[in-house]
This record gives structure tokens, C-alpha cells and sequence, in this order.
């Protein structure tokens, strides 16, 4: 079996690309970007997680109580850039989630040169992350996000 197609097609299905939020005042625009890729799982796939793990040779496994499951997780940008992207690049996403991609793709390539710490880099950045995962919960409105960026001296 072709494992790397194998894990394309089992993250069209149970993977997740995102991009989180957090105020964080001490920051110059105020706001902290976190992009992230998981996959989420029962324990009795534990096994496969750990497998998909070791393929990428990047993020971990940590148990999440709060969905009784376990999470494979990577949120550094340098493997996102290096390892994840690279292989949806090659191996591409099938179904809708494909398009999930394709954003935080684009928002990976801007934080990985540093432009999510220009306001209006970072304005965009946030509207394309909206754009993402439609059915997720967000902490944060776009708005509200949007009127911090813009209460920041710059």
C-alpha cells in the first residue's frame, strides 16, 4: 500500500488545517497567530497516529480529555513548511478540505516570512482564516480581531 497516499486520503476525511488566534498585548499588532495541522482519533487508532507520526518525523501525540480522544498535532511553522505542506502538495486533498489547504498554505508561506507581523498583512491573514473550516468554533469574531489590529499603534 502507497501510505502516503493512504494518509491524503485518511486526512480528507479526519484532519483538520487551522488557524487560531490569541490576543496577546506584549505583541506589536496584538494579536499571536497559530496555524496548526491535527488529526484527531480513539484510542483504538492510537497506533496509526503514531505511525502517521513517525512518516512526517514532526509534531506529537497528546491525549485530549476534553473530546476523550488522541490528537496529532504539529503547529511549527518550519515543519509545515517543510514536511506537511509539501506532501498535500504532492499527494492532494480529494475532497472540499482540499480548498482548507490551499489557505493555510497561503498563510503559511506568509508567516513563514515573517509578514503576519505587518498590520496589513496580518488583516489579511485573518480574513483568508476565516474563510477556513466554516463549521468551526472560533474564540475570537473576525470583527473583534479586526478592531484590535486596528487600535494598535503602528
Amino acid at each position: 500500500m502507497d501510505f502516503a497516499s493512504y494518509i491524503s486520503g485518511f486526512v480528507d476525511g479526519e484532519g483538520c488545517f487551522s488557524v487560531s488566534f490569541t490576543l496577546r498585548a506584549k505583541l506589536k499588532t496584538g494579536i499571536e497567530v497559530r496555524p496548526s495541522f491535527s488529526i484527531g482519533q480513539n484510542k483504538r487508532s492510537l497506533k496509526l497516529l503514531q505511525e502517521i507520526e513517525q512518516f512526517f518525523r514532526c509534531g506529537s501525540i497528546r491525549f485530549s480529555s476534553r473530546d476523550n480522544c488522541y490528537k496529532y498535532e504539529t503547529r511549527d511553522i518550519s515543519e509545515l513548511m517543510r514536511k506537511i505542506i509539501p506532501h498535500f502538495e504532492k499527494f492532494p486533498l480529494q475532497s472540499d478540505k482540499a480548498r482548507d489547504f490551499k489557505i493555510f498554505r497561503d498563510i503559511c508561506k506568509e508567516i513563514s516570512t515573517a509578514k503576519h507581523l505587518n498590520p496589513e498583512h496580518l488583516r489579511q491573514i485573518i480574513h483568508l482564516a476565516y474563510q477556513m473550516n466554516g463549521s468551526g468554533k472560533r474564540k475570537y469574531p473576525e470583527a473583534e480581531l479586526l478592531r484590535v489590529l486596528d487600535k494598535m499603534k503602528i
